[in-house]
């Protein structure tokens, strides 16, 4: 089940793929248009995906709730 909401994923917010978290580390969204969002990951680049599919979880990098 994904718990996020595809409303959340603005530009900006930085996310993980859960499944893919080592290997694709960090991602910044860089635009979220028809539910499909492009996100540039740390150490993989660019990536569309759709957030039905791919289970991403929202993170806070500055460690503050």
């Amino acid at each position: 089940m994904i718990d996020v909401y595809i409303g959340d994923l603005t530009p900006g917010t930085f996310v993980i793929n859960v499944k893919k978290e080592n290997e694709w580390g960090i991602g910044q969204v860089q635009s979220s248009i028809n539910n499909i969002i492009t996100i540039n990951f740390e150490n993989v680049g660019k990536k569309t995906i759709n957030p039905k599919e791919v289970e991403l979880k929202i993170i806070n990098i500055n460690g503050t709730n």
